[in-house]
């Protein structure tokens, strides 16, 4: 391999952590979400990180999950590709009232975070009894 010097050198040394940097900027987690009648379901897309890394929180009606991935590239060695993004990553949702996120459950499996948060009781449908009687006169 040969070393370049000067601003060729430089900035080919800048690239791949421009690069990085935009990979990063433009990482999204990805999710599907879905109800019943019991539950919303969350599964986010999480490859690659530790579950130890991963942190779900919820303050006034919104969640915010977080989860980091290290690089594998010791800090010793050059890269010569790196395209799997690294670092912090965060998402932030907007959660209804309808929700019971106290009673929230998460698991990982597989690179696959599955959230649970249960719909509170004032928002599951219900039945409402009709009873029956004599007919009654309405009075202006």
């Amino acid at each position: 391999m040969l070393a370049r010097t000067g601003a060729l050198g430089d900035l080919e040394r800048l690239a791949p952590q421009l690069a990085d940097a935009a990979a990063q900027a433009g990482t999204v987690i990805p999710a599907d979400a879905w109800r019943d009648d019991e539950a919303l379901y969350l599964q986010f897309d999480l490859p690659g990180m530790d579950r130890s890394t991963i942190e779900l929180t919820t303050e006034q009606h919104a969640l915010t999950l977080t989860a980091e991935r290290p690089s594998p590239i010791p800090a010793d060695a050059r890269a010569v590709l790196t395209e799997r993004p690294t670092g912090r990553f965060t998402r932030r949702l907007a959660l209804s009232d309808a929700l019971d996120t106290a009673a929230a459950e998460a698991a990982y499996d597989n690179g696959v975070l599955t959230l649970r948060i249960p719909l509170a009781a004032h928002a599951k449908p219900r039945k409402i009894a009709v009873s029956g009687g004599a007919p009654k006169q309405l009075t202006a």
